[in-house]
Parts: C-alpha cells; sequence; structure tokens
C-alpha cells in the first residue's frame, strides 16, 4: 500500500482543513495509506507524523484553520534541513507529499521534489497572490469577512460623520482589497499595482461629505502603507474626522463559504487523479473554473497580477 502525506505551511487560511478531508478521503478511497504531518516543514523535520483515517478527518469541513497545524521553520529553508526532511520521509515510506501553502511553502516544495520527493501543492493563503491560479484557497471566504466587517463599520462610521481607513491583508497582492472594496461599495481603493494621488482622494471624500453623504470608507492594500499613515494624510488634506482600523488576523478566521469548500474539494480529489496519472511535481488552481495544475518552476516564473478589468470597474463605480 503506498503512502500519501499531507502538511500545511505558512499562514493559515480557511478551506485548509476542507483540503486536507478532500485528499485524505479521496486517497483512502482509492488504498492509499494517508499520513498527517504536524506543523508544516518543521514537523517533517522533527518525524511528527500521524495516521490518517476517514475519522479523524471528520467535523474539519467547516472550521477553519488547519487541525494539522502550522509553523515556519528558518532551519528547512536550509540544505541540511531539507535533507532531514527527505531521510524521515524516506524512512516512513512515503511516497508522495502534499503541500497546503503558500509561495514560500511552494518554494519548499520544489526543494523537496529536486531531491526526488514527489511533490504536489494547493494554494493555501488568502492573499490571492499566486500565479497561474484564478483563487487561493481562503480568499473567498476572506472577503466575505472583510465585507461583513466593512458594514459593522458603515454603521458607527455614519452615526459620527466620519471617513473610515480599513487596512486589509495581502503582501504584496491588491487583490483582496480590491475585490473586497467592490462588493462594498467603498470611496477608494489603494493598492499596489496603482498608484494613487492622496490630496485628489482627500478632495473627493470632502466632495461627498458637501453633497450630504454620512461616511466615506478608504480600502487600504498592506502593500501600499498602513491605515494609520494613510489616516493622518488623508485628515490633513481634507480635515474630516478620519479613522483608521486594521483588520489583522480575523481575516484568517471563520469557517470557509460553500465556495471555498467545493474549490477545496475538487482539487483534493484532483490530486488522487494525478497521483494515479504518475503526473508529479505539480502544484494546481483554478482556471475558468477548471481544476488545471501547471509545475512549480511555471509557477515561479509566471507574474502575478492584479485584474485589471476589475479596477476598471472600480473606477467606474466610484
Amino acid at each position: 500500500m503506498k503512502k500519501i502525506a499531507i502538511l500545511t505551511s505558512g499562514g493559515d487560511s480557511q478551506g485548509m482543513n476542507s483540503a486536507i478531508r478532500a485528499v485524505v478521503r479521496t486517497g483512502l478511497a482509492h488504498g492509499y495509506e494517508m499520513i498527517g504531518v504536524k506543523r508544516g516543514y518543521k514537523g517533517l523535520m522533527e518525524n511528527d507524523f500521524i495516521t490518517l483515517g476517514t475519522k479523524d478527518v471528520s467535523d474539519i469541513l467547516y472550521r477553519g484553520g488547519t487541525f494539522l497545524q502550522s509553523a515556519r521553520s528558518e532551519e528547512f529553508k536550509t540544505d541540511a534541513g531539507q535533507n532531514k526532511a527527505v531521510n524521515n520521509l524516506k524512512e516512513q515510506g512515503i511516497d508522495y507529499l502534499v503541500v497546503i501553502g503558500g509561495d514560500g511553502s511552494y518554494r519548499g516544495a520544489q526543494a523537496l521534489a529536486k531531491k526526488g520527493i514527489k511533490t504536489y501543492g494547493l494554494p493555501g493563503t488568502i492573499d490571492n497572490d499566486i500565479p497561474l491560479t484564478d483563487y487561493t484557497i481562503g480568499f473567498d471566504t476572506t472577503l466575505n469577512v472583510v465585507q461583513d466587517a466593512i458594514s459593522n463599520l458603515r454603521d458607527t462610521m455614519s452615526s459620527h460623520e466620519r471617513v473610515s481607513v480599513i487596512e486589509v491583508m495581502g503582501r504584496n497582492c491588491g487583490d483582496i482589497a480590491l475585490q473586497a472594496g467592490i462588493s462594498s461599495g467603498v470611496d477608494a481603493v489603494l493598492i499596489p499595482e496603482y498608484t494613487y494621488d492622496i490630496t485628489a482622494i482627500a478632495n473627493q471624500l470632502s466632495q461627498g461629505f458637501e453633497r450630504g453623504k454620512t461616511h466615506s470608507i478608504v480600502m487600504v492594500a498592506e502593500g501600499v502603507g498602513t491605515a494609520e499613515e494613510v489616516a493622518a494624510l488623508i485628515k490633513e488634506h481634507s480635515k474630516l474626522d478620519t479613522r483608521p482600523t486594521v483588520l489583522g488576523h480575523i481575516q484568517r478566521g471563520g469557517t470557509p463559504t460553500a465556495f471555498d469548500r467545493l474549490f477545496t474539494s475538487r482539487m483534493g480529489h484532483k490530486v488522487i487523479e494525478l497521483i494515479q496519472e504518475n503526473v508529479t511535481n505539480v502544484a494546481l488552481g483554478m482556471q475558468k473554473n477548471e481544476i488545471t495544475y501547471h509545475t512549480f518552476d511555471d509557477i515561479f516564473a509566471a507574474k502575478n497580477t492584479v485584474d485589471n478589468k476589475l479596477y476598471q470597474i472600480f473606477e467606474d463605480l466610484v
């Protein structure tokens, strides 16, 4: 019986548990022995393995985070650390390794692939910053979390006639800010992919209040700057009562949406199909509603870009 190990690495994202469940149950249905690695690459180096059966992944479909837990490891970035992980995988008789994580996790999977381990990647990050996939695990759920937070903030901002500057995650990718901004009807979006004029934004907000608006909301991607910095500049140029809000790690929590549950279930099932077809050292994703896969080399050679059409849509809707 061949063995498949699965780990989650880097920042957690809603839907990781759903992905684990899909890989495990599909693998078991096709006769594989399923192994979980606790605490990501750190656990891989420390031989922290557990056997996973159907019951072990029960009741995790709707839970955020990752029950396998995650950790960051500087040691794993070294050749010695990677060799330790390879040796542990071989001693355990593990034939395949499924890694759920973001850019750094993918680079770890690529390093292991170069050392002879058959690896597979699932894009587990709320940032939506992995190339060659339209969505990453947790992104849709995060949009809904941010949207709900904006609705709550809008109520109190209207009561006090204030401007709210909301900082969201995304590293150097503006997808969370842009797409949540469109769905929430905010007044301005600041993202790394586009330049902005803070004076023009301040004037736009001032004109809105002159027309009778009782509140305004500005969305800032963390790759642009902090909410506190932007709020101070807007207040300086507009003289409006402006308050910063950092949503922080609340964006990574909560039960995954139906989209994320279906998305991860489809990818988890596809991983087992690829193993059966002897397709190895690839990462999965979704493009045009189809589950696709690409080599790690192709993913790192590609550039992740924001959807320019969506930005145009936002500009026309403001």
